[in-house]
């Protein structure tokens, strides 16, 4: 066999779409972003000002397992900080579960529109993406259980979902781990648990407590500390020692231990996030629900618009574009052409968006 010239990626790496972050603006000119999900009303002042004291300290590596930041989720949530990882992002923890649990032959499911990053995870073991379709851009339980087979080691929700912004009620997921054989991992992804307002939303707390095969993993990224990177999942306890054994000694730095856990804290300024969210996308949803335009009903921080064709779509971004509003085409990552997705903002950019986008339905 003749030698390579070169290192050779394992196989399958080369075959893997790498992920594809929203835009941060337009072309030689200032824009305001909602591409990418971010907080609407910037960090918690409380995590500002523990991330600029963190400065007297970088000389020293962090405390290895972030406990002053894993017993101030405890403190909040009310959870054990033994049962807590934290990561670099929560992607760096889902990577993590997927390097535990997957390998060559296995199959994880996950729902058509669910997060793009999955599948990157799975590939990257070796393993093999299963999709199903949905139900009116909505994860379908049933359909997602026809799609277990022995090989199945992981089924990937995320709740609410990105990039449709819907969500499973508490019965549905309980329906769904009841119905998944013990062996098979359950994560449910709650990256946007912050800004859910529906009643019967649960984040599957109980469930991890109750059982041995499912996880849930959290993000500060959406709250106002994307720069940070900082993560965190909660499990029992066999799989958070398998987790621990393989992160990084030091996978969250000391500023975003130290943010983290005065953010965490700060429960009012989450709850004013989670109002103001709840106002805008409200508003922006039935500003730009028509015959024309579709707004998916959405427990997220964003809203997706569903236009009459792909053609419409893209003009509408570019038109966006145009007027300074940068928001995050789903064609690529999600296969949904006909689709934008819109982070929600301050006031000013949300009746800027829907005069832009009305104005331009209107003179077609």
């Amino acid at each position: 066999m003749p030698l390579s010239s070169r290192p050779t990626p394992q196989p399958g790496i080369l075959d893997i779409a790498p992920y594809v972050p929203g835009k941060s603006g337009g072309p030689g000119r200032p824009a305001i972003k909602l591409s990418a999900n971010e907080s609407p009303l910037g960090a918690s002042p409380a995590a500002v000002e523990a991330f600029a004291a963190a400065a007297q300290r970088l000389d020293i590596y962090p405390e290895g397992s972030s406990r002053l930041l894993r017993e101030a989720l405890g403190e909040v949530h009310g959870i054990d900080p033994a049962l807590i990882v934290c990561g670099n992002g929560s992607d760096d923890l889902l990577h993590l579960i997927g390097q535990v649990y997957l390998g060559e032959g296995d199959e994880a499911v996950m729902n058509r529109y669910g997060f793009s990053v999955y599948p990157i995870i799975t590939l990257a073991t070796g393993a093999k993406i299963v999709m199903t379709e949905e139900r009116d851009y909505t994860a379908d339980v049933d359909a997602l259980l026809a799609a277990v087979t022995p090989r199945t080691k992981i089924v990937w929700l995320a709740n609410p979902n990105n990039p449709t912004g819907t969500y499973l009620p508490e019965a549905e997921v309980r329906r769904l781990h009841a119905g998944l054989r013990p062996d098979i991992l359950l994560v449910i992804d709650n990256a946007y648990a912050e800004y859910v307002t529906a009643p019967d939303y649960r984040i599957g707390l109980d469930l991890v407590r109750a059982s041995e095969n499912v996880v849930m993993v959290r993000t500060f990224s959406k709250m106002g500390l994307a720069a940070a990177r900082i993560g965190w999942m909660v499990g029992p306890p066999a799989i958070v020692d398998a987790i621990n054994r393989i992160r990084g000694p030091f996978n969250v730095n000391l500023p975003a231990q130290m943010a983290g856990a005065a953010a965490a804290r700060d429960t009012a300024f989450t709850a004013r996030l989670k109002a103001h969210n709840a106002q805008w996308r409200d508003w922006l949803t039935g500003a730009l629900q028509s015959n024309r335009l579709r707004v998916i009903p959405s427990q997220a921080n964003f809203i997706l618009v569903l236009f009459e064709d792909e053609a419409t779509a893209a003009r509408a971004f570019e038109t966006l574009l145009a007027a300074g509003y940068v928001v995050r085409e789903v064609a690529g990552s999600y296969g949904i052409g006909n689709g934008l997705r819109i982070s929600i903002g301050s006031e000013a950019a949300m009746r800027g968006v829907a005069d832009v986008l009305n104005s331009m339905m209107a003179g077609q």
